[in-house]
């Protein structure tokens, strides 16, 4: 059975997050991660959110637009597994899946609208900027948080790792969250590598590499010592 009926975006996501690597694997994890779901015509008009601000949360339902052409498989390798066992691409939330869409809790903090202008205020996204929206609904307490359901291989949060900042870093993050824009910096730099994002082979063993993580413009550059995440530098973003 094939549907006739086109879809298409209704919103776009702005993020702080510029590239896959760094993205929290599930919404809620990094709730200093602040973004903004610009409504699309002919979709952007305040009648379409009327009522929505008496929810705290939303549901997001979106396309994993950049992975659409490299296809799915039946079977995955989930990272909280890591990545060494096998489940069926419907046990997981693989981004790699039939039709391209996945779903996402996120928080509502405001509706802004200007002329021609309707966008929604966010936070504790998991989404790539850039991202299509499908489609908006609220976030309903009492019928969507299951208090007793199972969560499988996901039942338990992650375990975090410590992040340190050294000398130079902890200047450089001074100097920006001067700035509007890189007010919460800290805490997003914080959230997103306490979530340690290496693959999974790699945190079993010795690990001098550099990485890198791009948020908003800027790279953070950092490295594991000891079990401890260091971020060596902050910098005006090259990859982006």
């Amino acid at each position: 059975m094939s549907f006739k009926s086109q879809i298409e975006a209704v919103a776009y996501c702005r993020t702080p997050y510029k590239q896959k690597f760094g993205i929290p694997r599930q919404p809620g994890l990094v709730s200093a991660a602040r973004g903004f779901v610009e409504l699309q015509a002919p979709f952007n008009h305040i009648d379409t959110v009327r009522g929505l601000e008496q929810y705290s949360h939303l549901w997001l339902v979106f396309c994993f637009h950049e992975n659409l052409e490299q296809g799915w498989k039946t079977t995955v390798r989930p990272p909280r597994l890591g990545g060494n066992e096998k489940m069926g691409v419907f046990a997981t939330r693989s981004t790699f899946r039939p039709n391209g869409l996945g779903q996402s809790v996120v928080k509502l903090h405001k509706i802004h609208q200007r002329k021609g202008y309707v966008g929604l205020e966010i936070s504790g996204m998991d989404l790539l900027d850039g991202t299509p929206i499908i489609d908006i609904k609220p976030y309903i307490p009492f019928s969507d948080s299951l208090p007793d359901a199972l969560g499988g291989i996901a039942h338990e949060a992650p375990v975090l790792t410590d992040v340190t900042f050294s000398q130079l870093a902890k200047q450089q993050l001074q100097g920006y969250q001067k700035q509007e824009m890189y007010l919460h910096l800290e805490a997003l730099i914080i959230g997103v590598l306490a979530q340690d994002p290496r693959p999974a082979y790699k945190k079993a063993k010795a690990d001098p590499k550099l990485y890198q993580v791009a948020l908003y413009d800027l790279d953070i550059l950092w490295r594991v010592i000891d079990d401890t995440i260091l971020v060596q530098e902050i910098v005006a973003g090259t990859s982006v």
